[in-house]
C-alpha cells in the first residue's frame, strides 16, 4: 500500500466507481470528474482510509453506505459545504488531498484496494482495540510477575545457601505477598 498509484490508475478506477455507485450528494460526482480532467491535481490524489485525521481530506458515499454523505476536512475544519471543497481543490493545485470512499463491502473491492494507499496520519494506536490493550496489560503484568518471582526464589535460595534464617524468612513473605497480590488482581479481571 506505500507505492504510489499511478494517475492513469486513478482515472481508471475512478470511472469505474462512478459508473457502479450512486452517490448520495451529486457534488461529489462533480469532484471526482473534474479530477478525472486534471491530470495535475490528479497527481495530489491519495485515496485512504479514515480522512477525518487527513490535513485536508475529503469523504464521499454512495446510496449504498451508512456514512455521511460528504464531509471536507482542512487543518481541523470540517465542512460537508461540497462547494467549498471543490473551490479548495482549484486554488491549492500543489497541496495533496486525500479521500476515503464509503461504500458497501470497500473492505473487499479489488478495484478500491489497488488505489489505495496508507494514510500517514492516523494515530499509531488506531487499530489497537480496547481487548488488545487488556491483553497487552496482562501479558505485562504476568512477566512482571514472573521477573520478581525468580528474583526473590533467587534470594530465597542465597539465604538458604548461606543458613541466613532472617532473610530466608523476609524474602519467604515478600514472595508470599507478591503471589497473593497477583492473584487477587487476577480474580478481579
Amino acid at each position: 500500500m506505500n507505492t504510489s498509484v499511478s494517475i492513469k490508475d486513478k482515472k481508471e478506477f475512478i470511472r469505474w466507481f462512478l459508473s457502479n455507485y450512486q452517490l448520495k450528494r451529486r457534488e461529489s460526482v462533480w469532484i471526482l470528474n473534474y479530477l478525472i480532467n486534471h491530470d495535475s491535481l490528479l497527481k495530489n490524489v491519495h485515496f485512504i482510509r479514515e480522512a477525518r485525521y487527513c490535513p485536508r481530506g475529503i469523504v464521499i458515499s454512495t446510496h449504498c453506505s451508512k456514512d455521511v454523505p460528504f464531509r471536507f476536512y482542512k487543518n481541523h475544519i470540517v465542512t460537508t459545504d461540497a462547494e467549498k471543497s471543490f473551490h479548495d481543490i482549484r486554488l491549492n493545485r500543489n497541496d495533496a488531498i486525500y479521500i476515503q470512499l464509503s461504500f458497501k463491502n470497500s473492505i473487499q473491492s479489488a478495484s478500491y484496494a489497488a488505489v489505495l494507499e496508507e494514510n500517514p496520519f492516523l494515530p499509531d494506536d488506531y487499530f489497537i482495540t480496547e481487548k488488545d490493550q487488556n491483553l497487552a496489560k496482562k501479558l505485562l503484568d504476568t512477566s512482571l510477575f514472573e521477573y520478581q518471582r525468580e528474583l526473590l526464589q533467587s534470594k530465597i535460595d542465597n539465604a538458604l545457601d548461606n543458613r541466613d534464617e532472617l532473610e530466608f524468612k523476609k524474602y519467604t513473605e515478600q514472595l508470599n505477598d507478591l503471589e497473593l497480590q497477583f492473584n487477587k488482581t487476577k480474580i478481579n479481571k
